[in-house]
C-alpha cells in the first residue's frame, strides 16, 4: 500500500538540526526521535528540540507498532538524569517531553529516574515547562506518586490504540490499565494527557468510544496521529486515514471537552507540544 501524497516529507539537514544530533551524541544521550524512527525528527532537530527518551535504549516490552528496540534492558544510569538537564540548558528549551523505555525489569519501572530528571531540569532552567511521557508502571500507584511528587507540568501516558485491538498492538499492556494510570494522574498530578494512534485496524465508532474514554478517565490534553509502520518487524499499517477524518475526530474530542486536541497525519504526542499551554482552547 503506497502513501499517499499527504503523508510524503521531504526534509534537508539543517545547521541546527546538525548542532541538535551533536549535543546529543556528546551527552551520550537517546532520544525518541531517533530510536523511535518518528518521521518529525528532522523538523523537530531543526527547531532546536528534542524528546529525551531516559533509562536506556532497549525496551522489555514488545509492542506491534513501535520503532523502539526490544532487548536485554541496560543497567540505570543515575547520572543520566544530570545530562538531560544539561542537555535542556544549552539548546535553551522553554518546553521540554521526557519519555522512557518501559522498564518492568525495575521495581518501580523507572519512576524514580523520572522524578530525579524532572527535579534536576528545575535546578537548572526553572523556566522551563516539563512533560514526561511515561509508560504504565504495571499500575503501580507508589511509582505514580513519585513523578506526580517531582510536580511536571503535564504528565501524559499514551493509550496508543483502541481496546479491540490491545492483543495485536501492545500484548503487553491492558487497555483499563493504562485508562486507570490515567485516572489517577488526574486525581493527584493536575494536568493529564493521552495520545491515540490510527490507521491500525480500528472503526470511526471505536476511535470514539476511546475518546469518550479518555476524557471520562480526566484527560484535557489529546493527541491523535496516523500510524507509520517503522520496519517490517513492526505490525503493518491497516490504512492511510484522510486529514478530513482526522478534523472530524478533533471536532468530536472538542465537543467531548478536551482543553486541547492535535489530531493529523503526522501528530505525534511530543510533537509541538508546547502548544497544548500555549492556547488551550483549540
Amino acid at each position: 500500500m503506497s502513501k499517499p501524497e499527504w503523508l510524503k516529507k521531504q526534509w534537508r539537514p539543517t545547521e541546527e538540526m546538525g548542532r541538535v544530533e551533536e549535543l546529543v551524541k556528546g551527552l551520550g544521550l537517546n532520544t525518541v526521535c531517533r530510536e523511535a524512527s518518528c518521521p518529525n525528527y528532522c523538523d523537530c532537530f531543526s527547531r532546536g528540540t528534542a524528546t529525551f527518551m531516559i533509562l536506556g535504549a532497549n525496551c522489555t516490552r514488545s509492542c506491534g507498532f513501535c520503532g523502539v528496540t526490544h532487548s536485554a534492558p541496560e543497567p540505570v544510569d543515575t547520572s543520566e538524569a544530570a545530562r538531560v538537564a544539561e542537555a535542556v540548558k544549552r539548546l535553551a528549551l522553554r518546553y521540554v517531553v521526557i519519555t522512557s523505555v518501559t522498564r518492568d525489569d525495575l521495581s518501580d519501572g523507572g519512576a524514580s529516574e523520572f522524578a530525579r530528571t524532572v527535579r534536576a531540569i528545575r535546578d537548572l532552567s526553572p523556566e522551563t515547562k516539563i512533560e514526561i511521557l511515561i509508560p504504565d508502571f504495571c499500575g503501580d500507584e507508589t511509582a505514580l506518586d513519585a513523578v506526580i511528587e517531582s510536580c511536571p507540568d503535564v504528565i501524559s501516558h499514551n493509550i496508543e490504540t483502541v481496546k479491540e485491538l490491545y492483543d495485536k498492538v501492545r500484548p503487553q499492556a491492558d487497555y483499563e490499565r493504562s485508562l486507570n494510570v490515567l485516572r489517577y494522574i488526574k486525581r493527584h498530578g493536575g494536568k493529564c494527557k493521552s495520545g491515540l494512534m490510527v490507521g491500525v485496524g480500528e472503526t470511526d465508532a471505536q476511535v470514539r468510544e476511546t475518546i469518550d474514554d479518555l476524557r471520562a478517565a480526566g484527560c484535557d490534553i489529546l493527541t491523535i496521529g496516523q500510524y507509520l509502520r517503522p520496519s517490517k518487524d513492526n505490525i503493518e499499517v491497516e490504512a492511510y486515514i484522510d486529514p478530513e477524518v482526522f478534523e472530524r475526530w478533533a471536532e468530536y474530542a472538542r465537543g467531548a471537552g478536551f482543553e486541547f486536541v492535535a489530531s493529523a497525519p503526522f501528530v505525534r504526542s511530543s510533537y509541538h507540544a508546547e502548544e497544548a499551554l500555549d492556547d488551550p482552547v483549540h
